[in-house]
Order: C-alpha cells, then structure tokens, then sequence
C-alpha cells in the first residue's frame, strides 16, 4: 500500500519562496519592482528630508549629517518626492490592472512586501509621532501615568524629537498601545533609532491583519478581493503614512478589520474581542461595535430561531461583556485607568484644512476677512462645536438606517468613519485609512476607484516629509491638485475588463 505525498512546512516554504521568487523576474511584477525603488529613493532621501531627529549622533558618525542641510537637504528632499512620484505611478499601474481585473490577490500581497521592505530602515516619515509614542511609552516604563502628565514630566533624550505642541499632552491611545510602547522602550532604553525600528516593526501584525481580511470581507460581499487590497493596503496612505510613518493606526485597523471578517464568519466572540483590544489601541475602532451587533443579531435570529428582539438583547449583552472584560484585563495589565479618554480632546491643538468645521473657519477668516473684522478663534470655536453636533445626530441615524445585512453593516461603518474623521476639530492624513479600510469591499467601480486614486494622491502630496502640511501655500495647492487630477484622469479613462476577465477568480 504506498502512501500519500506529504508536504512538510520546509517544503511548503521552500514553495512560497520558489513563487515568490518566480513572481520577482515576471512582467507581472513590474510594478512591484518599480514601487521598490520608490520605496528605497524615499528612505534615502529621507535621511535628510524626512522626520529626522534634531540631533542625529548616528547620521554624524556615518558622516551623513550635511544631508540634512543646504544644498544636502536640497538633494535629500529631490530624492524623497522623486520616491513618492514613483511609488504614486507604480500605485497607479497596478489600479489599471484592478479595473481590468488582470492582478490577482498574490501579485497584491507579493507587491505589499516589495514596497515595504525598503521602508523598514526608514527614519519616520511625513509624521514626528513616533518619537511621541516612544516618550509616552517610556511615561508608563518610568512609573508615570501617561494620562496624566505629558512627557515633559519625564525628561530624557527621547524628549528632544518630541514636538513641542505635543510635549505637554497626555497619551489619547488606550492601555494597549501604550503597553506596546512601555514595551519598546523597556528593550531598547531611550535609544530614538532602536526605537523607532522596533515600534515600525509593532505595526506589522496590524498590517498582516488587514491583508488577512480585507480580501475576506470583499468576497464575503461579493466584491473583489484584489481591488480592496489595493485601496486599503498598498495605498500610498498605507505604506508610506501607516508603516513609513509609524502610527498606531495601523494596528488598529488591523484589528478592526479582522473582527469584522471574523465576525461576517460566524465568530462573533472572537470579533467582539478584536474589537476592544483595537479600541485599547485607538478609540475609533469603537465605531464599529454597534454594527457588528446587528451582524450577531441577525445570526442569532437565523441560526438559532431566535425572535428579533431577544437575539438583539442577547447580542448586545454579550458585546457589552465582552467588550469590558477584554479592555479591563488589558488596563489592569498596563496599571492604567480610563484617563486616556480626556485626552482625545488633545486634537483642538491642530488647525489645517482637512476637517469641514476648520476648513469652514478659515474659509470666513479669509473671505468675511477682507469685508468686517473676524476673529478666527471664536469662528473656529462655533463650527467645531457644530461638527461634534453633527456628529452625535449622524451617528445614531447610521446605526439605525444601515442594520439589515452585512453589506449594511460595513456601509454604516464606513459612512460613520467618514462623519467622525470629516467633523471631528482636526484630522490628519492617516486618519483616512480608518473608512478607506472598511470602505475598499463597496467601492470598486471604475469612477470609485479613479475617485480613491485623486484624493489619496491629493493628501499625500499636501503632506510634507517633516509632518507640516502646505495648505497655506497657493503654489503647493494647485501643484497637489494637478497631481490629483492626473491621478483621477488616469484609472478614470482606464480600460474595463472584459466579460471573461470578469469572471476570472481574484484569488490565485
């Protein structure tokens, strides 16, 4: 009796790697290659230009530190944009591929490693957060609460990158991401580059997480599984803010993401549970809750037989628990209370244009300006007051409006996303993953997609290395709104696929 071929996990991984290494040389890789070099010009470049430190002994005993001045700075910033024009058209190549329907879930996943492997040696780009997070990590190491004092309470040399407006300001992450970074920073010491690599290195489950389910959500809808790949993880949002950057944000869409895929799959305790521990990482991912208890419910009702209402009480009660014991154990873990909450609030300290109630205030600054008086702070005062209220108004219509399949659900969701981040006193960038995440499974027509490439060109382009933004700069504006269009024109005018194509499985 012979018996049956096994695959052993050497041979299994010798497989991976033997397609991988088949992808790397193919013409299907191409783009790959290509947003590789971007990759690789940005982190170059970002040694000088980036969200360097403001004194970087490491870059002097490399003798690199004219990089970061004059006519070295001037090379390092040419480097850098020429690193995201070229990760922007590689980016752009591959989205004619998803409106054709050419690229397959693999080449996603292969090309996700190829850009981001260069940006694993990065300093920080287009963001100062992390050296943030590494202070407020070290706050929590040192016996400080980071809920109540800032990291100016705890001199140190991680201090010296932090920036000034956020030196004084208590931690707004909960107890797991500040456990992380107590983590971090118990390893390394106070060292900023050691740091900075490890915490980058944190956010990969998150990223890994996302890649996961973002395809598993799309086909749960009937979507395709490479598109959302490519809206939500190789977005230049994704790759260069999330993972080049350093933001915690990437753990927590991570997380939310995974909950909600397993909780389309039938595993709503183990969703419920991501779901705190994403919220312990990020408050946001708490607007996810309230739709997947309507998944649950649904469940119940269909599986169980259960009446409406009672499986709408037993759904709801279970979250709740389960909710709570899950953020209590990973509070009692980091000695922590709830004080990260009144700190949230901390966001009134930035003023840029990416929000309508700060958008709406400068708008009357600068037209009612030139006719009466105005005073932009009392102005700006009155809109974000109005944009919380449209944001407890809005909320609670969604949850109610979008709670009968689960397509409903990730609309709510997303549409909630976008209210919070479009409301909410200030945004940044990154904080457009949070909706593009959930979003990616229900917007891949054509014109959606064009529409994904115009404003994820249009916010990267806005954002400078440093973490300044060029809003207040005309010139800056129409040359990021040029970039834009071109962006939009490009996949909007892109070939649909053909009948076959379109029955062709995204997955292999």
């Amino acid at each position: 009796m012979t018996s049956l071929p096994t695959e052993t996990p050497s041979t299994g991984v010798a497989q991976h790697i033997s397609r991988l290494a088949a992808f790397a040389v193919s013409a299907e890789a191409r783009p790959a290659r290509l947003g590789c070099l971007g990759a690789a010009l940005l982190t170059i470049g970002g040694l000088g230009a980036g969200s360097t430190r403001l004194h970087d002994p490491l870059l002097e005993s490399l003798h690199l530190s004219w990089l970061r001045f004059g006519h070295g700075l001037v090379l390092s910033s040419i480097l850098l944009w020429a690193g995201v024009a070229v990760m922007l058209i590689a980016w752009l190549w591959l989205g004619r591929r998803v409106i054709d329907r050419s690229a397959t879930e693999y080449t996603m996943v292969a090309t996700t490693g190829f850009w981001l492997a260069p940006l694993l040696l990065s300093v920080p780009l287009f963001s100062r957060d992390t050296y943030s997070y590494l202070a407020q990590g070290a706050l929590l190491r040192d016996g400080f609460d980071p809920y109540v004092v800032g990291p100016v309470e705890n001199p140190n040399s991680l201090l010296d990158n932090v920036s000034p407006i956020w030196t004084t300001t208590t931690a707004p992450y909960g107890p797991a991401f500040i456990l992380v970074a107590k983590f971090v920073t118990i390893l390394v010491g106070d060292h900023v580059v050691a740091g900075t690599m490890l915490l980058r290195l944190c956010m990969l489950p998150g990223l890994l997480l996302l890649i996961w389910a973002a395809p598993r959500v799309a086909r749960h809808v009937g979507a395709n599984g490479a598109a959302s790949l490519w809206i939500c993880v190789l977005n230049p949002l994704v790759i260069v803010h999330l993972m080049g950057g350093v933001h915690n944000e990437m753990l927590m869409v991570g997380l939310m993401m995974a909950a909600i895929a397993l909780t389309f799959a039938g595993r709503p305790v183990i969703g419920v549970s991501l779901i705190a521990i994403a919220v312990a990482v990020k408050a946001t991912a708490g607007l996810a809750l309230p739709f997947l208890v309507w998944v649950w419910m649904r469940q119940l009702r269909d599986k169980r037989d259960m009446p409406a209402v009672r499986a709408f009480a037993a759904a709801t009660a279970a979250s709740v628990l389960i909710f709570v014991a899950v953020f209590a154990v990973l509070s009692w873990l980091a000695g922590v209370g709830l004080g990260w909450l009144t700190a949230l609030a901390g966001s009134v300290k930035i003023i840029n244009w990416l929000t309508v109630p700060t958008a709406a205030a400068n708008l009357i600054n600068a037209i009612g300006g030139l006719i009466f008086p105005v005073n932009f702070y009392a102005v700006l005062e009155v809109s974000r007051i109005i944009g919380i209220l449209t944001i407890v108004i809005a909320l609670p219509l969604l949850w109610w409006r979008y709670r009968h399949t689960d397509r409903d659900a990730l609309t709510g969701i997303t549409l909630a996303m976008v209210v919070v981040v479009l409301f909410v006193p200030a945004a940044l960038p990154w904080y457009y993953t949070w909706p593009l995440a959930v979003a990616a499974a229900l917007i891949q027509t054509r014109p959606a997609i064009a529409a994904v490439a115009g404003f994820s060109t249009w916010i990267m382009v806005m954002w400078k290395p440093d973490g300044a933004h060029g809003m207040y700069s005309w010139a800056h504006v129409l040359l990021t709104t040029a970039c834009a269009v071109v962006a939009w024109y490009s996949l909007y005018r892109a070939p649909e696929p053909t009948p076959e194509a379109r029955n062709q499985p995204s997955v292999s």
